[in-house]
């Protein structure tokens, strides 16, 4: 499962990066750290870029970027 795959108001957490990203340092410093909760907030009106909040901010990333991000089972809220 990518971030790309979450709907609103679903979470999650990252564990890890898609091999041909080649740019995981980038992510690093915007807090994309593995083992991080993420929530995925809402798409922009034509689909891209998307809002995830995560570690206390809300972050936009393109689609392309979130479908290298790798997440485990989203979060269930019971």
């Amino acid at each position: 499962m990518t971030l790309d795959d979450l709907n609103p108001g679903d979470e999650a957490v990252i564990s890890g990066y898609a091999h041909e990203l080649g740019d995981e340092f980038r992510l690093l410093e915007m807090g994309l750290i593995v083992g991080s909760k993420i929530q995925f907030i809402k798409n922009a009106p034509f689909g891209d870029p998307i809002q995830v909040r995560l570690r206390g901010y809300d972050l936009s990333l393109r689609r392309e970027l979130a479908k290298s991000i790798l997440l485990s089972k989203p979060i269930t809220t019971s």
